[in-house]
């Protein structure tokens, strides 16, 4: 796994953050160092994908990166006629995820596609997943994104939205940013690729409240909505579409 430095050294012209081939050589270290609880999520993701699995069925990885969401799912279906889905609009991730796909053996088709998650038509869904993948798109996208996951997913379906979370009480949103801060620290960022890191992505992520979330969702249609994990400033909520699963 190779060391995330990309902001390691001063820059004269800190550039917006973007999901290029020098994040995805260094992806799974930036990601372990930077978002609390990570991998918890991930493993219950493939618990959830458990749970919830319907036969003859579809499951998105909407901004699947480079496929941890992707093949938890995976692993852990069972039924029959599922296919896995990753979806990202990052050529280097696409390839990336695909060939991890490829090395891990299962009766379970999977693929990854390059294209705009905003686009990507969806059907017949057991369950779709958007890790940390929201809080990228224009705020105005956002609602009707929401509204066509609920209307793919069949009844009983789930949807698991993961994000990083801002708060409406100043003085807790400074505390949860400070602790996250301090948890980049204790796992070896400097305070300079904290700046610089913080600085290229304040034009191109902006992250929602939870309020926010729950209302996006509760508008879309779903009524069973809950924040099942949250570390700091960061939140995976689940929301499971009414009606028995087929």
């Amino acid at each position: 796994m190779n060391k995330d430095q990309i902001y390691a050294d001063p820059l004269g012209h800190i550039q917006d953050f973007r999901f290029d081939s020098t994040v995805v050589d260094v992806f799974p270290d930036m990601i372990q160092r930077s978002v609390p609880g990570y991998q918890t999520i991930i493993q219950t993701i493939g618990k959830l994908t458990a749970r919830y699995q319907q036969p003859d069925s579809r499951y998105y990885d909407l901004g699947c990166s480079l496929g941890a969401a992707t093949l938890s799912m995976r692993r852990n279906i069972r039924a029959s006629g599922c296919e896995v889905i990753g979806v990202d609009n990052s050529e280097a991730m696409v390839a990336r995820c695909q060939s991890h796909l490829q090395a891990f053996r299962s009766d379970v088709p999977a693929r990854a596609e390059l294209g705009d998650i905003r686009q990507v038509q969806m059907d017949n869904a057991a369950m779709v997943v958007s890790n940390f993948t929201l809080q990228f798109l224009p705020p105005e996208d956002r609602d009707l994104l929401v509204q066509r996951i609920y209307q793919a997913l069949k009844p009983g379906g789930i949807f698991v939205l993961s994000e990083k979370i801002v708060e409406a009480d100043t003085t807790t949103h400074d505390l949860l940013i400070d602790l996250h801060h301090d948890f980049k620290r204790a796992n070896g960022y400097s305070e300079l690729e904290i700046s610089q890191k913080r600085t290229a992505l304040e034009n191109v992520m902006r992250p929602d409240s939870k309020s926010q979330h729950q209302a996006r969702l509760e508008a879309a249609g779903f009524s069973h909505i809950s924040v099942w994990f949250q570390c700091f400033n960061f939140c995976s909520l689940v929301a499971i579409k009414q009606g028995a699963a087929a």
